[in-house]
């Protein structure tokens, strides 16, 4: 299954591999009597164990690529070799003849460090694909993966365990509660990726109105995103950055007359705020992205000036010093303005003009850190 953010998964795939590389012995059904406590003792080898795992996983692969969803092969080698590193590391123990409590804890252990090592490559390839700190990104995968992977290593244990007690019939008992998890993670990545729909197709509605340039609230979004992941968002933040930023000009229906090409950066601050708020009062009518709508209403808001209750706290807290809106509503701002501007061009002279026009603004009215890192995506995008 492809979970949020692009992850690709197999929960119970895994759990059975995982499981078969800690089997200690099948039993009772068919055991020898002179067997050890009753079962059949596992003799697999490691190597046996990574084989059947890749013959299983290109067999279980093919519906898949019939209906034309090809597995991603990071993804496939990724588990594979979570499963090899259980398998090398377990197998080798089972000759030791160690007590069942150090066998338990064994296995506790290995399944651990499998699950950091799967994250760990996870957060190196991600760090890479979107261009963010290899920090970021492993936070990212932990909060993203660790969840279902304890889940899946539990499964793993539990069938391992319970086999040499229920035999084979264990597979199928315990794999039960994984199906149910991933079936509420299928609920969950589709219900996100529905909101996207949503929003993206709600950002349409100010092109289709002729109120901004076509393509403009998926250039600010691209912006946006890149410039949250420059500045070390979390993979959450960013998908509310996002959010906000396709619908940042929402507001501009309640126009009259439109803005002359939508850019709101030639509008007057009230006309700015006028529009902001409007927008996020639409927003927050869906009743579940009340975060999205305040995102939306502090994109207009300068730099050094912070929203009437943000001035309150600083008050409270013993200071005059405004307080500038939240980073979220900053980039947006700055990814507006910037748009705004150069649009579509593909000019570079252009781009560093815009680029210098906010830097001389970046005293009050854009943040200078986040004008910076949208220096640093914009010279990797126009970077031969």
């Amino acid at each position: 299954m492809v979970m949020p953010g692009n992850r690709e998964m197999a929960p119970i795939a895994t759990a059975g591999a995982i499981g078969y590389a800690l089997l200690v012995g099948i039993g009772p059904e068919g055991a020898p009597r002179d067997a050890p406590l009753g079962v059949v003792p596992a003799v697999h080898s490691p190597l046996q164990v990574v084989a059947v795992t890749a013959a299983g996983m290109l067999i279980g692969s093919l519906p898949h690529i019939a209906v034309g969803r090809t597995p991603r092969p990071d993804a496939m080698a990724r588990r594979l070799f979570t499963v090899s590193i259980v398998a090398l590391c377990f197998r080798p123990l089972l000759d030791l003849a160690l007590p069942w409590y150090l066998l338990l804890a064994s296995m506790g252990l290995i399944v651990v460090a499998s699950c950091f090592t799967d994250v760990v490559i996870a957060a190196l390839i991600r760090a890479e694909a979107v261009r963010t700190r290899f920090g970021i990104a492993l936070r990212d995968e932990i909060g993203a993966k660790m969840a279902l992977c304890a889940a899946t290593s539990a499964t793993a244990m539990l069938i391992a365990v319970s086999t040499t007690a229920m035999g084979q019939a264990a597979l199928l008992i315990f794999t039960v509660p994984i199906l149910v998890t991933q079936f509420a993670f299928r609920r969950y990545a589709g219900v996100r990726a529905t909101y996207l729909q949503t929003v993206r197709a709600l950002s349409r509605v100010t092109e289709v109105g002729g109120y901004v340039e076509t393509g403009h609230s998926r250039r600010v979004a691209a912006f946006a995103v890149a410039m949250g992941r420059e500045l070390g968002m979390a993979e959450a933040e960013l998908l509310e950055l996002e959010y906000a930023a396709l619908m940042h000009d929402i507001g501009q229906l309640s126009l009259g007359d439109p803005i002359p090409g939508g850019a709101t950066v030639l509008a007057s601050p009230t006309e700015q705020r006028r529009i902001a708020e409007l927008g996020a009062e639409v927003i927050k009518e869906t009743g579940v992205l009340d975060r999205v709508a305040d995102i939306v209403r502090l994109s207009s808001h300068p730099y050094r000036t912070g929203r009437p209750a943000d001035d309150a706290d600083a008050a409270d807290a013993g200071t005059d010093r405004p307080v500038a809106p939240p980073l979220a509503s900053r980039i947006i701002k700055v990814a507006n303005a910037y748009d705004d501007l150069v649009g579509e061009s593909p000019d570079r002279d252009r781009g560093a003009a815009v680029l210098e026009r906010l830097r001389l603004d970046s005293a009050a009215e854009y943040d200078p850190t986040v004008v910076e890192a949208l220096s640093r995506v914009v010279d990797r995008r126009t970077r031969p």
